[in-house]
């Protein structure tokens, strides 16, 4: 099966917003707390994680110091991108084959 260039880009587009997107609300979500204002909920943050921002959840968490003691990102974000890596491994294989 060949796959065209423009499937490659729309998902490399969409990769590069979603983790853009991830960083920036780690972002907003440590000034907010630093503020003492209203925070951006846990599951949010993680549910962008989830569809393809783990890398700028990931970033962000060390860059800003944010949200690394707690073990559901400290450990869950990189068990979400190395299966999110392994996927991408997967499909790579299958239409390489």
């Amino acid at each position: 099966m060949i796959y065209s260039g423009l499937a490659y880009q729309i998902l490399l587009y969409y990769l590069l917003a979603v983790n853009t997107l991830c960083y920036v609300l780690f972002a907003l979500d440590k000034g907010y707390a630093q503020r003492g204002e209203k925070r951006i909920a846990e599951k949010k943050l993680l549910v962008v994680s989830l569809i393809g921002g783990s890398f700028g959840g990931i970033l962000a968490m060390y860059q800003f110091r944010h949200k690394t003691r707690q073990l559901t990102f400290k450990y869950g974000l990189p068990l979400i991108l190395a299966l999110q890596l392994a996927l991408a491994g997967c499909y790579y294989m299958r239409i390489q084959g």
